[in-house]
């Protein structure tokens, strides 16, 4: 599990919460690099690479959310994070929400980048349209993929900005789906519900914006 952290240089009982940052498939932490600067000033900033993404190594057989937690939990460990505050953006929403559900004592607060709820035919047509990407000799897929990436551009993000990200975006390789499958099989109407921590949402303007 590949990961990038921001440490406080303040003594550890100075400290804020550590918060764990969980981004949208098929990216990768690398989408929290900023934001990871401002919250490591004063606390543990973690932005770990789903595994199947970015620096991460897959796992051997698609995973369902349950199991990307279930690695964050692992992570969690492994650092010695003994609780946590959790951000998550789409898919990783659904991760921190998991992760809450399974450490209910160790996770205490949520914000959550958008929590669709999709009817049975919005979820069709979005394994449609997140099915695995067809490959063409002539690359015009990854032209298709580059515009459908300026379509949802945010204010003020250049072409520049977009390009910094855009290798992050196909590194999952035949993998890079796995993500949006496991989203589209956890569905937050079950488990949103069973939460005890609070949580905030945040309801951006892009792509999942009306659900």
């Amino acid at each position: 599990l590949h990961l990038r952290i921001a440490v406080p240089s303040a003594p550890s009982t100075e400290r804020g919460r550590p918060v764990l940052c969980f981004h949208l498939s098929p990216v990768s932490g690398a989408i929290y690099e900023s934001l990871l600067g401002d919250l490591g000033r004063d606390r543990i900033a973690v932005a770990p690479d789903t595994p199947g993404y970015g620096a991460s190594d897959a796992p051997p057989a698609p995973p369902t959310i349950a199991d990307y937690a279930a690695a964050m939990g692992e992570m969690m460990d492994a650092l010695g994070l003994a609780e946590a505050d959790c951000v998550g953006m789409h898919t990783g929403s659904k991760i921190a929400l998991e992760l809450a559900l399974q450490r209910p004592d160790a996770i205490r607060h949520l914000v959550l980048i958008s929590t669709p709820v999709y009817t049975d035919d919005e979820l069709a047509q979005m394994r449609r349209e997140f099915a695995p990407m067809t490959l063409h000799d002539d690359g015009r897929h990854l032209v298709e993929y580059w515009k459908a990436l300026t379509d949802w551009r945010g204010p003020g993000q250049s072409n520049e900005d977009l390009m910094r990200y855009y290798p992050d975006h196909l590194r999952g390789g035949p993998h890079r789906h796995w993500g949006h499958r496991a989203a589209f099989d956890y569905r937050y109407p079950e488990h949103l519900p069973q939460a005890r921590q609070p949580i905030l949402v945040l309801n951006n303007a892009d792509d999942l914006q009306r659900y």
